[in-house]
């Protein structure tokens, strides 16, 4: 049999494996799903110690004819990181059980750092079942994949559908959560702040984390009219403002853009930016500055498995609702034509970075 292109067969099959792998690895969403709409992180943690298959199938009430089948998504689960397979002792007797691992323990619902909404709202598949839109999306202009399966931008979407707004929104603030953990040792950020507006900051789970840290600092939330009329309320030094970002942005010390430039294009985001840099001027704070969390595209120094992410974050946004992720150079000239005179770039978590902008 002849080769392809004169390729030996070992790099064929290695190529095979490529292919196979990422044709299947729609699956791993499906089962990440799946583990959370049985909650069996939660089931794992409530049980105090790790946990047997048999144990595992009483409170499931699995039926017997589909205990083999969670038996592999279980072992396949543990291979992939999100369940560590160790011995226990039971009666005398060595049983193989299941423990949770960092991953796993994310999604155990009622804890301080739990990502299962933003699993939940993710991998619904009114947002899901877009992916299948893909070629309608690559061949026509000025199309995103929400618009074609949603019939409209995400946006107005969300605006008209208040149960996935709510879970929007609840994704979103699940995600907040992991930056009390992240801004933990970033006290230097808000030092010498008095004021800082939170835009798109959602129910304000990540200005009330500031603001706990910094019973001084006093801060705004600027979001959209259906998210603040959810009976959000403030406290001293917070309060919540119905605004649009592309109008105009409240005075303050510093604004704060938590995963929002990611949703658009560079032209939406130099008007952002440029009204970032009104509402700072306005302040005539001496230390004012725009903090931007996001993404940072690194291929030279990230990790393979973080640059991975990162790309395929990239072409979420742009296929989505035409967003991107941005390298180092890409975000420099932003901020140069929105009028900002220099920039500082500080890692922040496993694949968001810091970056501090000065007007």
């Amino acid at each position: 049999m002849a080769s392809n292109n004169g390729r030996k067969a070992s790099e064929i099959f290695q190529g095979q494996l490529l292919l196979y792998r990422h044709m299947y690895a729609h699956v791993d969403s499906m089962f990440l799903k799946c583990i959370v709409e049985l909650g069996i992180p939660n089931i794992i943690h409530n049980h105090g110690q790790p946990i047997t298959l048999p144990k595992l199938v009483s409170i499931l009430q699995v039926p017997p004819n589909k205990v083999s089948g969670l038996q592999s998504l279980m072992r396949y689960l543990a291979h992939n990181g999100f369940f560590e397979i160790v011995t226990i002792h039971d009666n005398l007797e060595e049983k193989e059980a299941y423990a949770l691992t960092a991953a796993s323990e994310l999604l155990v619902k009622g804890s301080d750092l739990c990502l299962a909404p933003i699993v939940e709202c993710f991998l619904d598949p009114t947002f899901s079942s877009s992916w299948h839109q893909m070629k309608k999306w690559i061949c026509e202009d000025d199309l995103t994949l929400f618009g074609i399966s949603l019939g409209s931008h995400l946006w107005d979407f969300l605006n008209k559908s208040p149960t996935h707004n709510k879970s929007f929104n609840e994704a979103m603030a699940s995600d907040s959560q992991m930056m009390n953990l992240a801004l933990r040792d970033c006290n230097w950020v808000f030092e010498g702040l008095e004021t800082i507006v939170d835009v798109g900051g959602g129910t304000g789970i990540t200005a009330k984390i500031i603001c706990e840290a910094f019973p001084k600092l006093k801060c705004i939330v600027l979001e959209r009219p259906h998210v603040v009329d959810q009976n959000l309320s403030g406290c001293n030094n917070l309060k919540y403002v119905v605004g649009d970002m592309f109008k105009s942005i409240p005075k303050a010390d510093a604004v704060l853009l938590k995963w929002i430039l990611h949703n658009w294009n560079d032209n939406d985001c130099r008007k952002i930016l440029e009204n970032c840099k009104e509402a700072i001027i306005s302040s005539k704070c001496k230390r004012g500055k725009v903090i931007v969390i996001d993404v940072v595209i690194n291929e030279n120094q990230d990790e393979h498995e973080v640059t991975r992410l990162k790309l395929l974050m990239n072409v979420h946004m742009a296929c989505l609702i035409n967003g991107k992720e941005r390298s180092e150079e890409e975000w420099k000239k932003l901020f140069v034509e929105a009028g900002f005179q220099g920039y500082k770039i500080s890692p922040l978590t496993g694949h968001l970075s810091l970056i501090e902008i000065y007007p």
